[in-house]
C-alpha cells in the first residue's frame, strides 16, 4: 500500500480499468469496455465539445434563444428593422417637403428653383433640361406692381380690376369629370374643392400655360402647378401619376396627371384642386361650370 501511494497521477492514469455492463434480471455479461485514466478524460473533452456545438447551434440557429433572460425576440426584432426604415423613409420626406416649400418662395420671387427631385418616387419626371427661366417683361412689370402695392399699403390697382374683368372671357375646361365632395372654404383652409372620378381619369389643364412644378410632397403626394396667364396658378393635388415635366407648356384640356389617393392628407382617391388669382386663392365654382 505504500508502494502505491508513491506512484506519481500520470502512473496511476495509465493503470487499467474495465467497465463491465451486466443484465441486472440474468447477471449476464452483456458488455465490457477497457479504459485508462488517460482515455476517460479523452472522451470526456470529446463529449464536453460535441455538447457545446450542439447547445451553440440550437442558440444560434433556433428559436430557444429567445427563452434567455432579456433576448429580443424575433416581433421586437422586426420592430426595430420597421422603425430603422420609418426613421429613413422620415428623413427624406423632409429634406423633400422642405425643398418643395423652397422652390415654391423661390418660384414667387422670381429666383430660380433648386435642383428638384431628390429622392421621389418618379425621378424621371423632375428631370429639367433647357428651361428658360428668364425674366418675362410681363413678369417685370406684375413684380413693380406688387412692390409699390407692398410700399404703399394701396388696395387692388386699377389694372388688377381690368385683368378681373379679363378673366371672365377665358373659357376654363374642366380638370377632371366627377362629383365634387368637398367645397371651397378659405376659413377653414381648405384652398380648393375634392372631386371624385373614375380610376385612372386623366386629369386636365384648365387654360393654355405653363408647369412650373410637378413634384412630389408627404402630405399632397404628387402634385402639378400649371402657370396661366392674367395671373392664374391652378393647382392639381392627390395624382397617381405626373405626365408633363416642369417647363412643358400646355394646351386647355391637355392631360397633366392622372388621379389618385397619393399623399398624407388624401382620403380616397380623388383630385383636389385649387385655383389661385394673384397671389389669393378662388372658388374654382366661380370659374368652372363642374
Amino acid at each position: 500500500m505504500a508502494e502505491n501511494h508513491k506512484r506519481s497521477w500520470r502512473q496511476r492514469m495509465k493503470d487499467r480499468y474495465r467497465l463491465i455492463i451486466y443484465n441486472d434480471n440474468t447477471l449476464k455479461e452483456v458488455g465490457f469496455m477497457r479504459l485508462t485514466g488517460f482515455n476517460f478524460l479523452w472522451v470526456l473533452g470529446l463529449v464536453t465539445v460535441v455538447m457545446s456545438g450542439l447547445v451553440y447551434v440550437l442558440i444560434a440557429y433556433t428559436s430557444i434563444r429567445e427563452f434567455i433572460p432579456d433576448y429580443p425576440d424575433s416581433n421586437l426584432r422586426r420592430m426595430i428593422i420597421h422603425n430603422s426604415q420609418l426613421v429613413d423613409s422620415l428623413e427624406m420626406e423632409i429634406q423633400k417637403r422642405d425643398r418643395f416649400f423652397q422652390n415654391m418662395s423661390n418660384i414667387i420671387s422670381g429666383r430660380d428653383p433648386l435642383d428638384v427631385g431628390v429622392g421621389s418616387p418618379d425621378d424621371s419626371i423632375h428631370e429639367v433640361k433647357n428651361i428658360n427661366l428668364s425674366k418675362s417683361e410681363r413678369d417685370s412689370l406684375m413684380r413693380v406692381e406688387l412692390e409699390q402695392e407692398e410700399q404703399l399699403n394701396l388696395a387692388v390697382s386699377s389694372n388688377a380690376s381690368k385683368q378681373e374683368e379679363n378673366s371672365n372671357t377665358l373659357f376654363f375646361y374642366k380638370p377632371v369629370n366627377g362629383v365634387i365632395t368637398n367645397l371651397f372654404d378659405a376659413a377653414q383652409k381648405h384652398y380648393g374643392i375634392d372631386i371624385v372620378s373614375k380610376p385612372n381619369e386623366l386629369v386636365k389643364s384648365v387654360l393654355d400655360g405653363t408647369v412650373v412644378m410637378a413634384t412630389w410632397t408627404i402630405e399632397t403626394g404628387h402634385v402639378v402647378y400649371v402657370q396661366h396667364s392674367q395671373d392664374f396658378i391652378s393647382v392639381y393635388k392627390h395624382n397617381s401619376e405626373i405626365l408633363k415635366r416642369e417647363g412643358t407648356k400646355v394646351r386647355a384640356g391637355e392631360p397633366v396627371a392622372v388621379i389618385g389617393n397619393s399623399g398624407e392628407y388624401s382620403t380616397g382617391p380623388h383630385l383636389h384642386f385649387e385655383l389661385w388669382k394673384n397671389g389669393v386663392p378662388v372658388d374654382p365654382q366661380q370659374y368652372i361650370i363642374f
